[in-house]
């Protein structure tokens, strides 16, 4: 994720202008939503698993809290049912549950490396080299440190990043 976005400044190599700023726009639009996904799938297997011998009913009113705590504001006028099963989408529930957040720290460090890279480019590789180099022999706030990030959900951390997406968003 975090190669993703320091090959940013290099798809005019590939694309036209236009197509490299649509491709732009995707990809930060993509990660900006994908965060209250992350949260409402982690927070839902959470209730889950912490409610057993819940009942469908129970499960669906769960969800649907979620959804209105993390979803926004989208008008779901018509297709109810849908949004009540919407999390039947997201295949990890089954198959690899609490793995999703792993997609969510993932882009927590991304988009501390590509803000990095925006301030100094070459100290923002060298950091990440350098928590790359690391491999899985630290823990996880011991890479990202290595890598000149913060291990870290808070709003302090978080709300910095997502400005700069929609400031660069912006300018596309």
């Amino acid at each position: 994720m975090s190669m993703e976005l320091l090959a940013d400044d290099f798809l005019n190599e590939f694309y036209t202008p236009a197509e490299a700023n649509r491709a732009r726009r995707t990809h930060l639009e993509g990660i900006v939503g994908f965060f209250p996904w992350m949260a409402t799938v982690d927070a839902f297997q959470h209730w889950v698993y912490t409610h057993p011998g819940h009942s469908r009913s129970e499960r669906s009113q769960a969800w649907l809290k979620l959804m209105d705590r993390f979803g926004g504001d989208v008008d779901w006028s018509g297709h109810e049912e849908a949004r009540a099963y919407l999390w039947h989408r997201q295949l990890h529930i089954f198959l690899h549950p609490f793995y999703y957040v792993e997609y969510g720290i993932a882009q927590l460090g991304a988009l501390q490396i590509w803000a990095n890279s925006k301030r100094n480019k070459a100290q923002a590789l060298t950091e990440y080299k350098r928590g790359l180099a690391l491999g899985g022999s630290r823990p996880l706030p011991e890479l990202f440190q290595a890598a000149g990030c913060r291990f870290d959900f808070s709003s302090e951390t978080i709300t910095p990043l997502i400005q700069l997406a929609r400031t660069e968003l912006a300018k596309l």
